[in-house]
């Protein structure tokens, strides 16, 4: 079942001789549960994709459709909601609040939306991300691959149906790399979430079930990875 589709999208940046076009006609469709890595060189757009796609910032021409939605067919206010609830969002810099422990940072989208925390969820997933133990611990208290888990947390604990993440290794060695890589396959079979990373590194891309090439802000490749 289809859950997200790009048609035409199409992004420019500024005016005249400094005009750039960041993304250049991309069309394509993802289906519910599906892993896909997208790759391609710097200033390829594959952030600016993914910004996009989850509703951070609007497209000059084009549409997406998330569950059969049009994602800019929507208000403000609408679109806030469509971020809180139906994307996570996973950076390469884990962007977690200072003052807050594990269980407030990871807990965080829920508070803002109003809506009350479900404990054996959350339980479950201080277990999958294995921060039992460092529940009350402040991010300064955590290395960089547990932080990195905590915003794992953070992105999954509202159950959304697409998980896009912008390089979320960039800053971990290879080992802690290969744990939070390990970490996405899992949830995204476990709770069947669509998964979609952009990744500089081909050892991640090729654990996908789909590689996605971006160059020039055009897909120069779409393929199944061969298991």
């Amino acid at each position: 079942m289809e859950l997200l589709r790009v048609s035409h999208l199409t992004k420019t940046y500024g005016q005249g001789e400094g005009r750039v076009e960041a993304l250049k006609d991309v069309s394509f469709s993802v289906e519910k549960g599906e892993f896909v890595a997208i790759i391609g060189p710097s200033g390829s757009g594959k952030s600016t994709l993914l910004h996009i796609l989850g509703g951070v910032d609007r497209p000059t021409s084009g549409q997406v459709f998330v569950d059969g939605k049009d994602v800019y067919a929507q208000n403000e206010q609408q679109l806030a909601i469509f971020r809180r609830r139906q994307v996570g969002l996973i950076y390469q810099f884990y962007n977690l609040i200072p003052i807050l422990n594990v269980v407030e940072n990871i807990t965080l989208p829920l508070l803002l939306d109003g809506r009350r925390v479900d404990a054996p969820h959350l339980k479950e997933l201080i277990d999958i991300l294995q921060l039992g133990g460092r529940e009350h611990h402040l991010p300064n208290q955590l290395s960089g691959g547990q932080q990195q888990r905590v915003s794992i947390g953070r992105a999954l604990i509202s159950a959304p149906a697409l998980v896009l993440a912008d390089e979320p290794t960039g800053n971990l060695d290879s080992h802690t790399s290969r744990d939070i890589v390990s970490l996405l396959k899992e949830s995204n079979k476990r709770y069947n979430q669509t998964l979609i990373i952009i990744t500089h590194d081909e050892n991640i891309a090729l654990q996908a079930g789909r590689v996605i090439a971006i160059e020039d802000g055009a897909i120069i490749r779409d393929e199944k990875v061969k298991k």
